[in-house]
């Protein structure tokens, strides 16, 4: 995700963070998928269209990530990345039963797509220290208080030092 007008506090430390993650899942043979954001969800809200006029740009993703001709792309209009989107095609297609999640915003998209992946009915794992807020109250509450009835949490150097090479004749495996 670009990071124009919507700057978060950790924003540099947490996507070198999400870079480094992305090379190791890539190294151990795991997929990934990148999410960029063109828009929302077209109800009103108290905050206006703000959030709908986005700058140009805003859907590239951050040079960090290294995109790959490997990894799945997806572009959401909500602030989670499953509804009308084929990601769950995607991911059960792989045979995947566990989600890595780590992002921007933490108490907008990235709780969001955690709810969205503990219904699907996946084993939802965050990367705390990979994902940012502009809020920082709404940070803490997501990650103290949603996010351990969502799934598990852990360090990036944590989850990553439970990566296990895929095989590739079988099904990835949470």
């Amino acid at each position: 995700m670009a990071a124009h007008r919507y700057r978060c506090r950790g924003w540099a430390r947490s996507r070198a963070r999400r870079g480094h993650s992305s090379r190791s899942f890539r190294a151990k043979g795991l997929p990934v998928v990148l999410v960029n954001v063109a828009g929302t969800a077209p109800g009103r809200t108290e905050r206006g269209d703000d959030a709908r006029d986005l700058p140009d740009g805003f859907t590239d993703l951050v040079p960090a990530l290294n995109r790959q001709s490997g990894d799945k792309t997806v572009t959401k209009y909500t602030w989670g990345a499953f509804h009308n989107t084929d990601l769950a095609v995607h991911l059960d297609g792989l045979g995947v039963t566990q989600v890595v999640i780590a992002g921007v915003a933490t108490s907008f998209g990235v709780e969001s797509t955690a709810r969205q992946a503990h219904e699907h009915g996946y084993h939802v794992t965050l990367v705390t220290d990979a994902i940012t807020d502009i809020n920082q109250a709404a940070h803490d509450n997501s990650t103290r208080h949603v996010f351990p009835a969502l799934g598990e949490t852990g360090t990036t150097a944590e989850i990553l030092a439970l990566l296990c090479p895929r095989d590739h004749d079988a099904p990835v495996q949470g």
